[in-house]
């Protein structure tokens, strides 16, 4: 069975196209929840997983990449049957949500980051978790 640490694991391999960071030490992932299936076919023990996220900004260019490179991602575990990807603006996205390995690794981008500040709370698309 799966547990949330398999499902990090997998989305560090998923990785925003402007600062080449990961969207977990990135901060982007708020929550994993995770259930059994036993609607699954084929019938062996599948579970279902939605993944709670947010974007750096609303209008960020790579944020479609993004959810499709965590969706595929995920797709690609023969135990999760169902995934649904969901867009959060709360609580915004903020630079103290980045890792401290993630802060290592972004160096003189990160002071960028900081004078940008935090997400925008309002998306100028819609994103329906189905549809992903």
């Amino acid at each position: 069975m799966l547990i949330e640490s398999d499902i990090l694991s997998a989305l560090r391999d998923c990785f925003d196209p402007e600062l080449k960071l990961n969207v977990v030490d990135l901060g982007l992932i708020y929550d994993v929840a995770i259930g059994p299936d036993p609607d699954s076919t084929p019938a062996w023990p599948r579970q279902w997983v939605r993944i709670s996220m947010t974007l750096v900004t609303a209008d960020s260019p790579g944020s479609g990449l993004i959810f499709e490179q965590v969706r595929n991602r995920l797709a690609g575990i023969p135990d999760i049957s169902h995934i649904d990807v969901d867009l959060v603006w709360e609580p915004a996205w903020s630079v103290d949500r980045i890792s401290e390995e993630g802060k290592r690794q972004l160096g003189p981008t990160l002071s960028r980051l900081q004078q940008k500040g935090s997400a925008a709370p309002h998306s100028p698309f819609v994103i329906w978790p189905g549809n992903l």
